[in-house]
C-alpha cells in the first residue's frame, strides 16, 4: 500500500511516462530509501547524487531536509529512529541525475512539461481536465479489468498484465526475460515441458490430426502445429485456464489495494504464485531450441499430408 505524501512514476497505457503526487501537509516528503525505491537504483547512488547536490550548492540543507521520528522493525525489536526526509526539490535534483530506467523516464516526463510550460507559460493535463481526476490506480484497475474480459489468448492477457508495470520498457531487459519465459513457465508448470519440448514430443505424422487436439479452421496449417496449446488434453488445457485466470485475479487484486508492480516484481511474482500453487518451476530455456521444433513440425506435417493423399487414393480406388 502506497502511503500519503508519495510519488507514483508510471507508464501511462499509450507509453508517455506521468507522475502523480499525493500530498501530505501541502508537500512530499522522502527518504533515501524511498527515492532509491522511486527511481530503481541503490539507497548509496542516491546518497552520493545527494552529497554532490549539496557539494555544488545546487541546494542546501536547510531548505530540503528534515528529521522525523520514525518506528522500523530491526529483527524482532520495534526501534525509533530520526531519519532525513528530503522534500519536493531534492527528489527533482535527484531525478535529474539518476542513472536508471526509472530516471530516463522522469526526466523525459520533466522535460515534457517544462517544454510545454516555456512555450505557454503554463503546464495542463488535457486528459485529466477532460475526464476529470482519476489517479493512477483507478485507472490500473480498470486497465487490468479490460485486460480480464478481453478474448486475447491467456499469454497475451499475462503480458498485457505485465505491460502495466509502472516502469514498463519493451526493451529492457526484464522484459525481454519476461516475455521469453512466461509461456514455458506456464506451461511447464501444467506438464513439465516448455512448449517446444512439448510440440516436439506430440507431433507425429502417423497419429490421427497430427497428434493436435485443437485447432482453428477444419484443415490443419503449420501455424496450428507450432502452437503448444494445440497438443494438450482436456484437463491440461482447463488446468493452464485455471491457472491463468488465477494469475490475472492476483493482478487485479493488486490493483484494488493500490500496490504499485514494477517489471521485476512481476517476474519475481510469477515465480511465487506458481510455488503457491504446488507447481515445478522452469529453472532454464528448456532442452529443445523454437527452430528444431519447427523442424521436426514441418518434417511430420509433410509425413501427415501424404498420409492423407495416400488415403484419399486409396478410398476412390476402392470405389471403383
Amino acid at each position: 500500500m502506497l502511503e500519503q505524501g508519495q510519488l507514483i512514476l508510471y507508464q501511462t497505457e499509450n507509453g508517455n511516462p506521468e507522475i502523480q503526487v499525493i500530498l501530505q501537509d501541502e508537500s512530499v516528503w522522502l527518504t533515501q530509501k524511498q527515492m532509491a525505491e522511486l527511481f530503481q537504483t541503490t539507497k548509496q547512488n542516491i546518497s552520493l547524487h545527494i552529497q554532490n547536490i549539496y557539494k555544488e550548492n545546487e541546494l542546501t540543507p536547510d531548505s530540503t531536509v528534515k528529521e522525523y521520528l520514525t518506528v522500523q522493525n530491526e529483527g524482532s525489536r520495534q526501534v525509533s529512529r530520526e531519519i532525513d526526509f528530503y522534500n519536493l526539490d531534492m527528489i527533482i535534483s535527484v531525478g535529474y541525475r539518476v542513472n536508471s530506467h526509472r530516471g530516463i523516464q522522469f526526466r523525459i516526463w520533466a522535460t515534457q512539461r517544462l517544454k510545454e510550460y516555456i512555450v505557454k507559460g503554463f503546464v495542463m493535463n488535457d486528459e485529466r481536465l477532460a475526464n476529470g481526476y482519476t489517479d493512477y490506480f483507478n485507472e490500473l484497475i480498470e486497465r487490468v479489468r479490460r485486460i480480464r474480459l478481453s478474448e486475447k489468448n491467456f499469454y497475451q492477457k499475462v503480458t498485457d498484465i505485465f505491460a502495466t508495470s509502472m516502469d514498463y520498457n519493451s526493451k529492457t531487459e526484464f522484459a525481454h526475460m519476461f516475455y521469453a519465459s512466461v509461456q514455458n513457465k506456464f506451461h511447464y508448470a501444467i506438464h513439465g515441458h516448455t512448449a517446444a519440448e512439448l510440440i516436439s514430443e506430440r507431433v507425429n505424422g502417423n497419429k490421427l490430426n497430427l497428434g493436435l487436439t485443437n485447432w482453428k479452421g477444419e484443415i490443419i496449417t503449420a501455424h496450428d502445429a507450432t502452437i503448444a496449446k494445440n497438443y494438450l488434453e482436456e484437463m491440461e488445457l482447463k488446468r493452464l485456464e485455471l491457472l491463468v485466470e488465477q494469475f490475472l485475479s492476483f493482478a487485479e487484486l493488486r490493483s484494488i489495494e493500490r500496490v504499485p508492480m514494477y517489471m521485476s516484481e512481476w517476474i519475481t511474482k510469477l515465480d511465487e504464485f506458481l510455488v503457491l500453487n504446488e507447481k515445478a518451476i522452469l529453472q532454464d530455456l528448456g532442452k529443445v531450441k523454437r527452430k528444431d521444433m519447427e523442424a521436426k513440425v514441418r518434417m511430420e506435417l509433410a509425413k501427415y499430408k501424404n498420409q492423407l493423399e495416400e488415403n484419399l487414393l486409396l478410398d476412390s480406388s476402392t470405389e471403383k
